[in-house]
């Protein structure tokens, strides 16, 4: 029992450690080839989780050689357009200038209420208003509305608007990042003057934030006394 628990712990590592070396794109948005990867080796690995029997390297050594070919791939297919394709499909205009292309939705077998419901995810209810949508390699929907439907911009108002800074993360559910104080050009003496002006300490702080324009953002943890 205590041999099979370690052979499943190594695998579930080994397994996060082949979708690091795959790039993040594997968690979230997948391209064809990608998913069949990440299907190919999850059910690799549940073979020698399942029995005891089989060596532990007859079930990592198909798992390598799947991500040796995955990143072969991955690599070739920056360079040859027509490998890309092969693997991954191109772009597909399921709208274009308001009109929906019946035929192309036929190609990609995608119906008009997944149509229209994906047109609603992006905040369009009329798909006249819609210039082109495009189906992506991955399955996501991108929409382009008519420019007299897409809300102005801050420069087609004619609005100045203020530059942005991200904010930086100083404490973290009571931790202290000492590394982040010179990034945001502060010290530990900002840090206590902060703490100080809201009865708080490093410990009780869920989270404290500040960015370029000095905005300080301090969330307390909900069990400090």
């Amino acid at each position: 029992m205590l041999l099979s628990y370690i052979r499943t712990i190594i695998l579930y590592l080994i397994l996060i450690f082949v979708i690091r070396l795959m790039g993040k794109r594997q968690v979230g948005q997948m391209e064809p080839s990608e998913f069949v990867v990440t299907m190919l080796v999850a059910n690799l690995a549940s073979i020698p989780m399942q029995d005891g029997d089989i060596p532990l390297y007859s079930g990592l050594i198909p798992i390598l050689t799947v991500l040796g070919a995955e990143l072969v791939l991955s690599a070739v297919s920056m360079y040859s357009v027509g490998l890309r394709r092969l693997l991954c499909g191109k772009p597909v205009i399921l709208i274009e200038n308001g009109r929906i292309l019946r035929q192309n939705l036929r190609r990609t077998r995608i119906s008009l209420d997944e149509l229209t419901g994906q047109l609603r995810e992006k905040d369009v209810l009329d798909p006249a208003s819609v210039q082109y949508a495009i189906l992506e390699t991955n399955g996501q929907l991108s929409v382009f509305p008519f420019p007299k439907y897409r809300p102005a911009s801050a420069k087609e108002a004619g609005i100045r608007a203020e530059k942005q800074s991200l904010p930086v993360t100083i404490i973290a559910d009571g931790h202290l990042f000492h590394k982040n104080l010179p990034v945001a050009k502060k010290d530990l003496a900002w840090v206590e003057k902060v703490l100080k002006a809201r009865s708080a300490t490093v410990r009780d702080t869920f989270l404290l934030t500040v960015d370029g324009r000095e905005q300080i953002f301090w969330l307390g943890k909900e069990d400090a006394k």
